[in-house]
């Protein structure tokens, strides 16, 4: 059934490729008749589309980034080609010349493609930071305020590599955190990039006075063991909380878990027995699914990733029918849900309708006052 999916999937791949490749044909012989540029045109066509299937069964490095590149191109011409073929068809029906119309059709296509690449790829690399209010109605010790700076969805890897990881050092050392959150995917289903360009070491420079605390998300794999997968975060200077609870200087209590796709994650409730309800319980879950437990079980705050908040447009409207709160704050009862676009990327290095972001959390503790 896999290889079925698999070869339905392919054979899909290719019709679109071949209908992308055939129209972008019927415009540069607008252009030009020559033969041996419309050769180039179908093997350079053919080498870049075969670069995305190469780039997925392959770690090498140019393909991955020319499968990556090729692949955010792709999906703005699915979108763009068709758009251009109705204004075309439309245009018909006016005085201009045909061939003028799809002649101009088609460079105004090419240059809405440099441009939402360029933009996209700005709004990836450049992060905004988020903020939020949260307040705990729990004592927390001598601990009246708590500034939380999170982040999710790095996927370090080739093209979010060491000079993004050093943003975000920048960026989080600069909010000046009490402690720092990562719940999921700081890798790109390979830790070798991660290893090869030193983020670990950029990683280990970040400042926080609680310290560093991360869980894994479904991109964090490893062909070796989880132990090691572990080890090499924590020597960026991070602690891995791994389905486990532990409590920061007897004032609040963190919460860890596996990914939803691990098979031996335990229940919540597990992971509650013995924790002090009386004190602030916050979890990091990258995927923000069950939020209604989290509630019932006496979470305080829940911070999670993902979502991507669907990374570029129209991913948004899927991720927001699918998840009870697919990006942003949302509150039930007692528990504060907040969600993070993420920092980084998954896929083409574009974003379109998100942005990269820190998100930074100013959670106050105690009974309010009437003002």
């Amino acid at each position: 059934m896999f290889i079925l999916i698999g070869f339905v999937a392919l054979l899909l791949y290719a019709a679109l490729v071949f209908y992308i490749g055939w129209r972008g044909m019927s415009w540069i012989k607008l252009w030009t008749s020559s033969r041996r540029f419309s050769y180039l045109y179908i093997v350079v066509l053919a080498v870049v589309a075969s670069s995305f299937l190469l780039g997925q069964l392959s770690n090498h490095r140019i393909l991955g980034m020319i499968s990556a590149y090729w692949l955010a191109i792709f999906y703005l011409l699915l979108i763009l080609v068709p758009l251009a073929r109705v204004t075309v068809w439309l245009l018909r029906y006016t005085q201009l010349p045909h061939d003028r119309t799809r002649l101009w059709t088609g460079v105004v296509t090419l240059v809405l493609v440099v441009f939402l690449l360029a933009y996209g790829s700005y709004q990836a690399y450049s992060p905004v930071v988020r903020s939020y209010e949260v307040h705990i109605p729990k004592q927390a010790s001598s601990l009246s305020s708590l500034k939380v700076v999170m982040a999710a969805d790095m996927h370090f890897g080739v093209l979010s590599g060491k000079d993004h990881a050093a943003r975000l050092v920048r960026e989080v050392n600069a909010l000046e955190p009490d402690i720092v959150l990562f719940p999921g995917d700081l890798f790109d289903d390979d830790i070798e990039p991660y290893k090869d360009q030193g983020i670990d070491r950029l990683l280990a420079q970040i400042e926080a006075p609680y310290g560093v605390y991360a869980t894994l998300g479904n991109h964090d794999k490893y062909d070796g063991t989880m132990e090691e997968l572990i080890e090499l975060l924590e020597r960026s200077g991070m602690r891995v909380l791994y389905d486990e609870a532990v409590t920061v200087d007897e004032t609040f209590t963190l919460i860890g878990r596996k990914d939803r796709s691990d098979p031996n994650r335990v229940a919540l409730s597990y992971l509650m027995e013995g924790v002090n309800h009386s004190k602030p319980v916050i979890l990091l879950d990258h995927q923000p699914y069950e939020l209604g437990i989290a509630q019932y079980d006496g979470v305080d705050l829940m911070v999670s990733g993902h979502t991507h908040r669907g990374q570029v447009f129209p991913g948004n409207l899927i991720t927001d029918a699918i998840y009870e709160n697919d990006w942003g704050y949302l509150q039930k009862e007692q528990l504060h849900s907040i969600v993070t676009s993420g920092f980084g990327f998954w896929g083409p290095p574009i974003r379109l309708g998100t942005r990269s972001e820190v998100v930074e959390i100013d959670v106050t503790f105690g009974a309010e006052t009437e003002g």
